[in-house]
């Protein structure tokens, strides 16, 4: 099992200590968010700061995978807007952040790029609300095809497209497109999928591209240290290794920038131990 850790838990940190302190601690990749504070992708001189990027990641063994929920890079009043769901001008901007992920994501050789429905504007019907997402999510594919960038779309609380059947529904309107999968987020299946999350890890699995780990509760979307949920990690991460995903699986704990080093440290230390849990109960040669 390969563990990754989220840039959005250390925005206190250049990205070049970030990264240091990461690969220091034993991770094997980082979920890099694009936002202003690390990789801006608006801000001046973009091509060289990803390739510096690149060469830090090289240097340091890290693999990547791009994630775009940046709160506020798009609009500095109103976070996570505009979304995909926006009125066309306004979706266009969100339209323009992802072309420009996948771009840097081709760039950095990432594993995939991440990205979200957003939520549904009040008064918008349900079949217009599909209708936007399927056009903007055509035009980031494209943009994927050409680059040969794998895209992960993640399910969210809160959000249109919320839970594993909506994403379902969205790869079956855009023809089940091959560079279209799915990031999962461990953390929300408990939140809110009606089955246990090792079920939703086995259903989940022919499309996972992307995976986010954290601990959470039922019916309450906050990203939790581990320990501090409900939780039972080794038989997810037991689920994970028979889908046969071999991507990485990144911490995300958005809200804990201001103690990240020590944060990170524990998440490293809980997740080795949970995953040789797992390994001990895998059937095989030395296993039941």
């Amino acid at each position: 099992m390969k563990f990754a850790y989220g840039t959005n838990g250390f925005t206190d940190h250049r990205l070049d200590d970030a990264l240091l302190v990461l690969a220091d601690l034993g991770y094997d990749g980082v979920a890099l968010t694009l936002d202003s504070g690390h990789l801006d992708p608006y801000a001046p001189g973009l091509a060289q700061r990803v390739d510096a990027t690149a060469s830090r990641l090289a240097a340091l063994g890290l693999r990547v995978v791009v994630e775009t929920g940046g709160r506020y890079v798009l609009d500095p009043r109103r976070k996570h807007y505009p979304t995909l769901l926006s009125p066309a001008p306004e979706a266009a901007r969100r339209i323009d952040l992802l072309l420009r992920a996948v771009r840097v994501g081709a760039d950095l050789g990432a594993e995939a790029v991440a990205f979200w429905s957003g939520a549904k504007p009040p008064g918008l019907s349900g079949r217009e609300a599909w209708g936007r997402l399927q056009r903007g999510v055509e035009q980031v594919l494209a943009q994927a095809e050409l680059f040969g960038v794998v895209l992960g779309f993640e399910p969210e609380p809160g959000m249109f497209v919320r839970d594993i059947a909506g994403f379902e529904r969205l790869r079956s309107l855009l023809g089940e497109p091959s560079r279209l999968g799915m990031t999962l987020d461990l953390g929300h299946c408990r939140c809110l999928e009606p089955d246990p999350v090792p079920e939703c890890v086995r259903r989940a699995g022919p499309w996972i591209v992307n995976v986010q780990i954290e601990d959470m509760r039922r019916g309450v979307h906050e990203h939790l240290e581990f320990g501090e949920g409900e939780i039972d990690f080794p038989p997810v991460l037991g689920a994970l290794a028979e889908t046969g995903y071999r991507g990485l699986v990144g911490v995300e704990l958005p809200r804990h920038s201001h103690a990240a080093p020590a944060v990170a440290e524990r998440s490293m230390r809980f997740l080795r131990e949970a995953w040789a849990t797992a390994e001990q109960a895998q059937p095989g040669e030395n296993g039941p």
